[in-house]
């Protein structure tokens, strides 16, 4: 945690705007404005805008070429299929999967840790087997596990943090025992911006025990940096398409193929089956035992768009635009005074996320503040109640960044900050 110092006028607002972004001009609602403002949107951790190539690519599929897939013996049916089975191969390629046969369309990564838990755990786990996670997950990856762990008589154990946000490694190594049979471990902390040493943890974790599993939820990491969960090692890896410049309702679970393929299905229905009968029902090979029912056809293709798209663009040119603005923003806010930052001090671990409170003002408070200046962050425990209890405090402002902003949107909330320090008689 980090305390804000020098005041005002250590510094000149809007003279340091040196950060633009070439993409910005690809995303439409960049040309909207908020309160009469121009919307300076600094809630990508939440949702990510949407550039205009996923934006049209789901439009020609729902003007020109929309049927049900996989069944249909008529044209545009064909088509779709294998326009539906073509992104499953490029998303296997996007996260160094070895075969599109590992990867499964879910919701959301939310979905992806549940059938999880539900298929595996409920398959492997036995009473009195241990699941470790860490202090900073989100509710997502604590409370499936909650309810599989209970009915089952798992015992959960968590993995603390440092007083910089970070994850206490010795801890951790001492966490392991015999009984551990799964880790579930944050890629890149939604709240605080920390990015874990994963490849460490799954080391550490295979040289106690091979045969304990480690999912991976990488919702905050698919969409600032490259992935390859084979070089990772990671069992299961999770990611969500509405952070990554996709649409809702579509995300990704990967899982290693011989794991998989030892998994009883998640859900029942269509598509999911080789035969049905009364006396019994035999299902297909992964990913299609976890895909029961239609697809979401339109957001895959909508997925396929935005790995498309920043794939152009490169991860690697996005996560140093992304490490510049970090470094610019993280200097800004430390001059004002009054403010709080949670996470690591070191921007080399961190992703494009700032956390933090004022003295004087809730983070509910900051946000209604910041509303009619055209700055839109969030407040609140981030869904990782833990984790703010582990800092305590009960919630924190969030600005999290993605690849279309620049540092006039840092400028514009610094500005909105002086406004809160004003307002609220700090200034």
């Amino acid at each position: 945690m980090v305390a804000g110092g020098a005041g005002e006028g250590a510094r000149e607002r809007g003279g340091m705007s040196k950060l633009s972004s070439p993409w910005r001009s690809d995303f439409p609602i960049f040309g909207t404005k908020m309160h009469g403002q121009k919307l300076v949107f600094l809630d990508s951790g939440a949702s990510a805008q949407k550039p205009c190539a996923v934006i049209e690519a789901m439009d020609a599929v729902l003007s020109r070429g929309y049927a049900n897939i996989h069944r249909g013996l008529y044209e545009i049916s064909q088509n779709l299929t294998a326009a539906f089975e073509d992104v499953r191969a490029k998303v296997a390629r996007f996260i160094g999967a070895g075969s599109a046969n590992e990867i499964i369309f879910t919701r959301n990564s939310t979905e992806g840790i549940n059938l999880v838990a539900q298929s595996w755990g409920r398959s492997f786990l036995k009473e009195g087997d241990e699941i470790i996670l860490t202090a900073m997950e989100h509710h997502a990856n604590i409370v499936p596990w909650q309810l599989l762990a209970g009915p089952v008589g798992c015992t959960i154990k968590v993995i603390p943090i440092t007083a910089d946000g970070r994850l206490d490694l010795p801890a951790f190594e001492k966490l392991l025992s015999k009984k551990t049979k799964l880790i579930g471990v944050v890629h890149v902390s939604n709240a605080l911006g920390t990015i874990n040493p994963v490849e460490t943890i799954i080391k550490t974790a295979r040289a106690f025990n091979p045969a304990i599993k480690v999912l991976v939820d990488g919702s905050q990491s698919a969409v600032h940096a490259a992935i390859d969960v084979r070089a990772m090692d990671a069992d299961f890896f999770v990611f969500t398409g509405h952070k990554l410049y996709g649409p809702t309702g579509i995300g990704v679970l990967y899982g290693k193929a011989e794991i998989l393929d030892s998994m009883p299905p998640y859900q029942g229905g269509g598509d999911m089956i080789e035969r049905v009968r009364f006396s019994g029902t035999t299902y297909k090979e992964p990913p299609a035992r976890f895909e029961a029912g239609t697809p979401a056809i339109v957001e895959a293709i909508g997925l396929g768009a935005a790995v498309d798209y920043v794939v152009d663009i490169g991860m690697e040119a996005i996560a140093v635009h992304e490490r510049k603005l970090l470094e610019y923003a993280t200097a800004e806010i430390r001059a004002v005074p009054g403010i709080t930052l949670y996470g690591p001090e070191d921007t080399a671990h961190k992703a494009g996320i700032l956390s933090f409170t004022m003295e004087g003002a809730h983070p509910s408070d900051v946000g209604m503040v910041l509303d009619p200046c055209g700055v839109a962050v969030r407040t609140g425990h981030h869904c990782c109640m833990p984790l703010m209890e582990a800092l305590g405090v009960d919630a924190t402002v969030r600005a999290s960044f993605g690849l279309y902003t620049n540092s006039a949107d840092i400028d514009a909330l610094i500005a909105g900050l002086y406004k809160v320090r004003s307002l609220f008689g700090q200034g």
